[in-house]
């Protein structure tokens, strides 16, 4: 192995680590952080599978497995997250509907008109699946209170979701730094 092989390879090391922590902060501002970090950490496992020698990979498949698995879950915990907060306090099937898009609705808007970074998506987040589910009860007929009930039973379910997902995120960085360090 030669001084070329290693820097490239230090450089690419590098390079999973930023985009890796990149990735969680993305999670925080409701894009797919989990996937990006979990699709650069195969590609680098590819890049470099036999970089100690043949059949011992930087990266194995036991990782990635684990990466996968806390992908998925990741995206069932903030998905389900205000749907489930809005039934737990009471709310319509209409109502964990109108949650789940406008909690995605309300992401993107917090995310432009409170422009600080992440604190607005989270509360744009929040603020949609509330209201989302709050209108959905009214429309399925509900008085105002309970679909109040609902409503901020669905915020406080979205925000707990993102919350989740960005610990989700932070394991996943945790595994592959880990898996980096402890070959």
């Amino acid at each position: 192995m030669d001084w070329l092989e290693i820097t490239l390879f230090i450089l690419a090391l590098l390079g999973l680590l930023l985009v890796n922590t990149a990735a969680v902060f993305m999670v925080a501002l409701q894009l797919p952080g989990t996937w990006t970090l979990a699709a650069a950490t195969a590609l680098f496992a590819w890049a470099y599978w036999d970089f100690h020698g043949p059949g011992e990979p930087i990266i194995g498949f036991w990782t990635l497995g684990a990466l996968l698995v806390l992908g998925v879950l990741g995206e069932v915990v903030e998905g389900a997250a205000g749907a489930v907060g809005a039934k737990g306090a009471g709310g319509t099937k209409r109502g964990m509907a109108l949650a789940i898009v406008l909690g995605i609705l309300g992401a993107i808007l917090g995310t432009i008109f409170l422009p600080i970074p992440i604190v607005g998506t989270l509360v744009g987040a929040a603020v949609g699946s509330g209201s989302g589910s709050m209108l959905g009860d009214l429309w399925a007929g509900r008085e105002w209170q309970p679909a109040l009930r609902s409503g901020r039973g669905a915020a406080i379910g979205r925000f707990a979701g993102s919350v989740g997902k960005l610990a989700i995120g932070g394991m996943m960085w945790l595994i592959v730094v880990v898996a980096l360090l402890w070959p």
